[in-house]
């Protein structure tokens, strides 16, 4: 909030994303004091709504001379938040009771609060929530993301309305969820993955690195983005992966190539993020210059199944289907992947062969019998 330096008692702030002829669009605001000395704020309104910092004096001038001569003032509405100070008080309250505060945090300043912080409760429908949901659907997301998003914004309105802020309607209850159907994966194929690389080493050399990383590795995008120089192990060829929303961590294998993109990279303290952007802070998103890269390869071209479209996420799924179609066992590839449990790895069995599907079936089947004659033994 900044002051009207022509006019006392007045102040204004500015928005970040409308704008009018050319400039922030104000929002502009009085204070004076009540008959028992209490300081008062009043809104007055938007520059786009016509209101001016002269028609705020004017009025605070009215506010000032009914106290003086005893005249009531208008009463007070209850002031409603905005979307942006729920948050962040639902964050606040996320990092006491909830393990996975931080990826709430992440979506938040990364997907919901350029496009409603600066939004009342009262303004955010279903309508505009729809709006959203094809919004970051269109920037690329997985249809997972982009559900935990809208729970996101659900979970907020809940303890809206727990904490006394809210009394209307939760706006997501009107929104369809996207459907987490993953039955078919797109993956690349070893011409598509190289076209791509090498477009990108031209276009972004971070960019490239970072797809380098996930294609070899099935690294998530947030995962590489949380990277340290103290998780990188050139020596023994490892990284160390932390997934902060169980609290788990596993090792991710570097293949020839990734140990050649490592050692070119200057190497920083063991705290600092491996990959920045231009103002030295930690990667919030994969940069525009992939998905561009990707249209201008025509990976998309026709698809309009968004579970079929290549996204950042692609890259994972490819690797685990990679290793998938060479054979390795599904309980390699999930520890691998870091899933938590076999079901969200068994999507890439049906890519098996059979022979390599029968052979660890039989060593299943091996490894059974032997603890029986074992449990005999130990019992005889």
């Amino acid at each position: 909030m900044k002051r009207v330096q022509k006019y006392p008692g007045v102040y204004f702030r500015e928005s970040a994303k409308r704008k009018v002829n050319g400039r922030a669009d104000r929002c502009f605001y009085i204070t004076y004091k009540d008959p028992s000395g209490k300081k008062i704020w009043e809104k007055v309104g938007w520059t786009s709504e016509g209101y001016t910092a002269a028609m705020a004096s004017q009025l605070r001038a009215e506010r000032v001379r009914a106290v003086r001569h005893g005249d009531e003032l208008p009463r007070q509405k209850k002031k409603e938040p905005y979307f942006g100070e729920l948050a962040r008080k639902y964050i606040e309250w996320a990092r006491t009771n909830k393990k996975s505060w931080r990826d709430d945090e992440q979506r938040y300043r990364t997907h919901l609060k350029p496009y409603l912080a600066d939004r009342k409760l009262s303004q955010i429908s279903p309508f505009l929530l729809e709006k959203l949901k094809r919004k970051l659907a269109d920037e690329g997301l997985a249809d997972a993301t982009v559900k935990h998003c809208l729970v996101l914004v659900r979970q907020m309105y809940n303890k809206a309305l727990a904490w006394g802020l809210w009394k209307g309607e939760n706006p997501v209850k009107g929104v369809k969820l996207p459907s987490l159907n993953n039955s078919r994966v797109r993956f690349l194929s070893h011409e598509e993955a190289r076209l791509l690389l090498d477009e990108l080493r031209n276009v972004s050399t971070q960019t490239y690195e970072i797809s380098l990383l996930s294609l070899n590795t099935g690294m998530r995008a947030g995962e590489i983005f949380n990277l340290r120089w103290q998780d990188i192990d050139p020596e023994n060829g490892l990284i160390h992966v932390s997934d902060p929303r169980s609290g788990r961590s596993r090792k991710a294998y570097m293949t020839e190539m990734v140990k050649e993109m490592f050692a070119a990279k200057q190497r920083g303290n063991p705290d600092e993020h491996v990959f920045k952007d231009r103002n030295g802070n930690k990667i919030q998103k994969v940069s525009r210059a992939f998905h561009r890269t990707v249209d201008r390869l025509g990976f998309n071209d026709g698809i309009t199944d968004p579970r079929q479209r290549v996204t950042f996420h692609t890259l994972r799924h490819t690797f685990a289907s990679w290793l998938a179609i060479q054979g390795t066992p599904i309980h390699t590839i999930k520890e691998l992947l870091g899933h938590q449990t076999l079901g969200m790895t068994e999507r890439y069995s049906h890519l098996i062969p059979e022979n390599k599907i029968e052979a660890i079936a039989g060593l299943e089947q091996r490894f059974i019998s032997d603890r029986k004659v074992v449990d005999i033994k130990a019992t005889g």
